[in-house]
């Protein structure tokens, strides 16, 4: 088990992505910690994964820095002093343009400001060698639709926060990487066969493929990347 004595936080759980990431850091050995606004939920997803490793929950919306900083805490106590992976997976999306920026406040405090709230209030708390890992999109750094400005710059600016963080946490011995997804298609069921349904160069794709490269980005097999947003794809983007 790659991730064996590991304690890992995952900030913005959905029944997607979050889910499933909690599902593979647990079997590669991690304890886990949950984290979203709504408790049914994660609730839920506790019982249907503790059967596979340790994991808790804590229930807290992030909408400023003292959320974030009590969500930190928390997390901090129950791990017994230790993060050693962070994981930020707060979004969303909304469709927009110039013409109509009905989604520009909600993309930016989701993708840019929120995240950021968090990383500020881990700092103290983080072990040296431990790993943040923030999502970006394949909007953000590839090739824009005119439907998703809000969205588009503020998963541009999340990958410019990984390179600039990880310059900031060098000298503390923190990474900082991110991964450009192309679209995490549906819920996560555990223990399904998601390979069957979809094939190489798919525009979506389930929310296991995206999982588990981030699951890998935390292990000591990925500690020398550092600053880089990767690209998951499957190579949608070179059709």
């Amino acid at each position: 088990m790659r991730l064996k004595d590991k304690k890992v936080l995952i900030v913005g759980v959905s029944e997607g992505l979050g889910y499933a990431l909690a599902y593979f850091l647990l079997k590669e050995g991690a304890e886990v910690i949950i984290s979203a606004r709504n408790s049914e939920k994660l609730e839920r997803i506790k019982k249907n994964l503790e059967k596979f490793g340790k994991i808790n929950y804590i229930s807290e919306e992030i909408k400023d820095i003292d959320s974030a900083s009590k969500l930190i805490k928390n997390a901090y106590t129950i791990f017994g002093g230790k993060i050693d992976g962070l994981y930020i997976l707060i979004g969303g999306y909304i469709e927009d343009d110039i013409y109509n920026l009905k989604g520009l406040d909600e993309m930016i405090n989701n993708h840019i400001k929120y995240p950021l709230y968090v990383i500020s209030s881990a700092l103290n708390y983080l072990n040296q060698g431990s790993t943040i890992v923030l999502i970006s999109a394949l909007r953000g750094i590839d090739k824009a639709l005119p439907n998703q400005l809000s969205y588009s710059i503020a998963k541009a600016g999340i990958a410019k926060a990984t390179e600039v963080i990880a310059s900031e946490l060098l000298d503390k011995g923190i990474r900082v990487v991110s991964i450009a997804p192309s679209w995490i298609y549906g819920n996560f069921e555990p223990e399904r066969n998601w390979k069957s349904e979809r094939k190489l160069g798919d525009v979506k794709a389930p929310p296991e493929d995206f999982a588990r490269i981030l699951v890998w980005l935390i292990s000591d097999e990925a500690e020398w990347i550092n600053g880089v947003v990767i690209p998951v794809d499957g190579g949608a983007r070179l059709k």
